[in-house]
């Protein structure tokens, strides 16, 4: 295993360089010590009226602007209630096991979603919003559109930085691009608050492998160590963006926004 992804039978996450099965036919991942588990054939699942476990962001999106997930609103509200006074807010990790039952609950969910103040640990509401992204076909900046984020991240001057950066923005798909600036303003709030310690330098490493990710679903081990500080560069540049370049794509229809 090159990217850490979940094992399909027991939902905990198969690390880094771990040997794992994968299905030829149906693609399902699991560990070895889960093979015996796992069914013996490739059923199709029944379709129930719930978000997929997996898909491009305009899957989880509303039909109406701004487009952004109701999981990602409803988790971020929840954080900007309670979570502004913790120190570490997004690099102290909640308990793993309540983090994949919560994502679990939320994607069975869909559109009306459980409430998240009877999680009392905030970080496990933060680890549910990290790893919604990280669980996505393709990163919040797309594959496509991969290239062009790093190149202009690595403009020198900042000015025509920010200016490539914006052309780049606006090319996003729109739930892309208005999810991406939903948590842009959100994780500028996060920066401002003296309690939480999390910096735009802090923030930028938590989240720039899981925002900007890589330009394919398997990349090369080379890729993944060479984009790893240009990951962090991009979210850094796209923090320093004013804040009303953001607001621009998620202030209409801000009733919208108020969680199910």
């Amino acid at each position: 295993v090159i990217r850490p992804e979940p094992c399909c039978v027991c939902g905990s996450r198969i690390r880094f360089g771990k040997t794992a099965i994968k299905c030829c036919q149906c693609q399902m991942l699991l560990h070895t010590k889960c093979r015996e588990q796992c069914p013996s054939l490739c059923t199709p699942r029944p379709h129930h009226h719930a978000w997929p476990r997996e898909g491009v962001l305009a899957d989880f999106a509303p039909s109406t602007p701004p487009l952004v997930p109701t999981l990602v609103v409803q988790c971020v509200t929840e954080v900007e209630a309670r979570g502004l006074t913790e120190t570490g807010l997004y690099r102290v990790p909640g308990a793993e096991q309540l983090v994949r039952e919560w994502k679990r609950k939320l994607l069975r969910a869909g559109g009306a979603l459980p409430a998240l103040s009877s999680v009392t640990d905030i970080h496990v509401v933060c680890g549910v919003l990290k790893d919604f992204l990280r669980g996505l076909k393709e990163p919040l900046v797309t594959f496509s559109l991969h290239p062009a984020f790093l190149r202009a991240a690595d403009i020198p001057d900042d000015a025509a930085s920010d200016t490539a950066l914006r052309h780049v923005v606006s090319k996003l798909p729109p739930a892309n691009r208005d999810t991406l600036a939903f948590l842009m303003l959100h994780l500028l709030r996060v920066s401002h608050s003296p309690d939480c310690k999390m910096d735009v330098f802090n923030l930028s490493r938590v989240f720039g492998p899981t925002l900007v990710g890589h330009s394919s679903a398997n990349p090369t081990p080379l890729a993944i160590m060479e984009d790893t500080p240009r990951q962090c560069k991009v979210v850094a540049r796209l923090l320093s963006l004013p804040p009303d370049f953001w607001r621009g794509f998620v202030e209409t229809e801000q009733e919208n926004l108020v969680p199910m």
